[in-house]
């Protein structure tokens, strides 16, 4: 493999569902009952709910439905989301990829809830950074940038110096309104125009500098 990109940082912000999990086949099970029992087209759905909390996703599709409604039906989802964890993996090269950065600063920025993130990890075989911002933790979803700010305050590092790695369409806009230069993961990011674009982890290496400097070598 050939490097194609390096880039520098002083923290690295991760999105899990699509960029460190694969838990698409539980996502889409959830979403198209969900989808269904609403009389909604469940590939309409499914183009809207990645990288969002599922109440900012059901306002964005019914909005003419009460909040406190779709913060009902958001509780549930979690619930059911938590419980199926069949078929969830982890993306190609997220185990190497997290043990590279041991002694790094890097955190988890997810719209899982606490719950959920912790079964889609464990179900995945990936142990979960030691700093976290999940659902509990904002007030806003992506695209709102408040996940990753957090993340970085939380890190003590300048947002300009944090890069994103993202999946999904939501998550590639928050981290740019953040602020931070964006890697996105997989096609669905590509539609996106995240700052470098790779197919999965396998494609990043990560080298620690003397001077705190992370940096990230993009191979194709």
């Amino acid at each position: 493999m050939t490097a194609t990109a390096v880039l520098t940082a002083r923290a690295l912000l991760l999105d899990m569902d699509g960029t460190l999990v694969n838990s698409d086949a539980s996502v889409e099970r959830v979403w198209r009952r969900w989808a269904h029992r609403n009389g909604l087209n469940g590939d309409e759905v499914m183009k809207v709910v990645h990288g969002r909390q599922g109440y900012a996703s059901m306002a964005l599709l019914l909005p003419d439905r009460p909040m406190e409604q779709n913060h009902a039906d958001n509780a549930r989802m979690l619930a059911e989301e938590t419980a199926d964890t069949d078929g969830v993996v982890e993306v190609p090269g997220a185990r190497a990829f997290l043990a590279s950065l041991k002694g790094l600063p890097h955190a988890l920025v997810t719209s899982a809830d606490v719950a959920l993130s912790t079964a889609r990890m464990a179900a995945a075989g990936l142990e979960r950074p030691d700093v976290r911002v999940t659902a509990e933790s904002v007030g806003a979803s992506k695209p709102d940038p408040e996940g990753f700010l957090k993340g970085a305050a939380e890190l003590g590092v300048d947002p300009a110096d944090c890069v994103v790695f993202e999946d999904s369409g939501a998550g590639v806009a928050a981290g740019r309104a953040a602020g931070m230069r964006v890697v996105g993961i997989g096609p669905r990011a590509g539609f996106h125009d995240p700052d470098v674009l790779v197919r999965d982890l396998t494609q990043v290496r990560v080298e620690a500098a003397a001077d705190g400097v992370i940096r990230l070598h993009i191979t194709e």
